[in-house]
């Protein structure tokens, strides 16, 4: 017979991502118990004294939601429909040396004063392309923002120049003039073929 592993029931005393909120009851294994949680002091086991911290912590994770999501909707404000520009070292051809990531974004927004974290960033994948891009952001409490971003080459990108062909001028008598010339030669010239040794 296997042992199935327990899960513990935890009160958590900070908002934990892809776990819970403070105040919430969760359960989780015990190793991140052991070696995350209860190191950081973000959550204590769950009993009969600690449950009784619940409501308190629950109202204050109330509160707090009421102020962080004033703050990400002024932070919302100050990003949505702005454009950001950075600048890219490409090739002669326009292709970018490496990518544009969520921590070059962050370094780009703190250059502005704000503050807003890699977490944040709806970016699928790093941006490879230099041009305008468009990004979405999700702030505390879901609050949704975007902007726009204009990566710029470090280089003016030389396109190439289209040649027009030249045409040449139509010179049908000078033509006919060569060729005239050149049969004339061919009829000086004695044919080889019918002299003997």
């Amino acid at each position: 017979m296997q042992k199935q592993r327990q899960k513990h029931k935890l009160l958590l005393i900070q908002d934990v991502d892809g776990l819970g909120r403070s105040g919430d009851l969760v359960s989780a294994k015990p190793g991140f118990i052991r070696n995350y949680l209860f190191p950081k002091k973000m959550a204590v086991a769950a009993n009969q004294h600690t449950l009784r911290m619940q409501d308190k912590l629950q109202e204050e994770r109330r509160n707090q939601a009421v102020s962080d999501k004033a703050d990400a909707e002024a932070l919302a404000q100050k990003i949505d429909g702005k454009t950001f520009e950075i600048e890219v070292k490409v090739d002669p051809d326009g292709h970018m040396y490496g990518s544009v990531s969520t921590l070059d974004l962050v370094h780009l927004f703190e250059q502005e004063g704000l503050h807003v974290e890699r977490k944040n960033f709806l970016l699928g994948q790093t941006i490879k392309q230099i041009g305008t891009h468009t990004i979405k952001i999700k702030l505390k409490e879901d609050v949704p923002a975007s902007f726009t971003l204009q990566i710029n080459s470090d280089i003016e990108i030389l396109k190439p120049a289209v040649v027009e062909p030249i045409e040449q001028p139509a010179v049908p008598e000078k033509a006919e003039e060569a060729k005239e010339k050149v049969e004339a030669v061919k009829e000086e010239v004695p044919s080889k073929k019918g002299k003997k040794k």
